[in-house]
């Protein structure tokens, strides 16, 4: 496999586990693509994204382009001589860049295309209380996410399980996928499968839109799945939110809940009522049962076990959801 060049593409965490598995593999990587770097966190310091950072300690060539129409960048791209472009969690690219080298660009998708394309195919999964997703790899094309599908792995989402929890499985199957499509590539042993011919109705796909802050906010009138599916879809990141509405008078205090949990117990109680032992134990009435609140963060606080939050704040039943 070493006379085969191949040019990665990537930024967060989730890009460096397949990058490192092709190195593991033997695989030619003669170039990384990242992100440039940015100011991040309270003091603004300048951050590098995951990818360099690994591609540093590996000492791999580095480009980090501002445009990718770029003719300086265009022109260090093709001196890499690339057989192969691998992008994974990564920008969308001009045509000029993914149809460079000879064997096109190659993407790994977190979901089991055609269903969710688009940018976060981990959390809306979730979010709908789908039980299976997967990893799709691909060739690109000028549609995002639409290109023929090389091959696909399947992987179970369970009742607990949250985003972090299956970014980590699909990250890892994804890795091994990477792989095993660079080599079927490099060997010329492999089939396009159009994305069209893997759904029955393309009326039925569901879509991975970007979230946005009112995405992620919980309505209490949906029922006792949904209201635990979107806390398990946004969980750690971006979180789903809410608001304590308080009785009588003051000011509404700002939630962010992170883990919840299912009972079905049948109850009259009123949609967004608090109940709770002011000790270990909170929950919400909701359509269908009620929501125990697990762990969450209070505006301008750190994140917290339920239990941590009510020693602190005893005055919790004057509030309502």
């Amino acid at each position: 496999m070493n006379n085969f060049r191949i040019v990665y593409m990537g930024t967060p965490d989730f890009a460096v586990a397949p990058l490192e598995a092709l190195l593991n593999a033997g695989c030619n990587v003669v170039g990384v693509i990242t992100n440039p770097d940015k100011p991040a966190g309270r003091g603004q310091k300048i951050q590098e994204s995951a990818v360099k950072k690994f591609a540093l300690k590996k000492g791999l060539p580095i480009l980090q382009p501002e445009k990718f129409r770029n003719e300086e960048f265009l022109s260090q791209l093709k001196e890499l001589h690339a057989d192969l472009q691998v992008v994974v969690a990564f920008k969308m690219l001009p045509e000029v860049v993914w149809s460079m080298p000879k064997y096109g660009t190659l993407n790994l998708h977190a979901s089991l295309l055609p269903q969710y394309r688009g940018a976060a195919p981990i959390n809306w999964a979730i979010i709908n209380g789908d039980k299976e997703t997967g990893v799709s790899t691909f060739l690109l094309q000028h549609e995002i996410d639409t290109g023929n599908i090389l091959f696909q792995e399947k992987c179970s989402i369970e009742e607990s399980d949250n985003v972090e929890v299956i970014h980590d499985k699909l990250m890892n199957i994804g890795s091994e996928l990477i792989v095993k499509t660079v080599r079927a590539i490099e060997a010329g042993e492999y089939s396009q499968i159009p994305q069209d011919s893997l759904s029955d109705n393309l009326m039925n796909l569901k879509s991975a839109p970007k979230i946005f802050k009112d995405d992620c906010k919980i309505d209490w009138n949906q029922d006792l799945n949904s209201i635990h599916n979107l806390i398990r879809g946004l969980s750690p990141y971006p979180a789903s939110w809410t608001e304590l509405i308080p009785n009588i008078e003051g000011k509404n205090i700002g939630l962010k809940i992170f883990e919840s949990e299912m009972d079905k117990t049948p109850h009259s109680e009123k949609t967004g009522t608090i109940l709770t032992d002011g000790k270990t134990n909170l929950k919400v009435a909701v359509h269908g049962g009620f929501i125990l609140i697990k762990t969450l963060q209070q505006a301008g606080k750190k994140r917290m076990k339920i239990e941590d939050f009510l020693r602190g704040f005893q005055q919790i039943r004057n509030y309502h959801l």
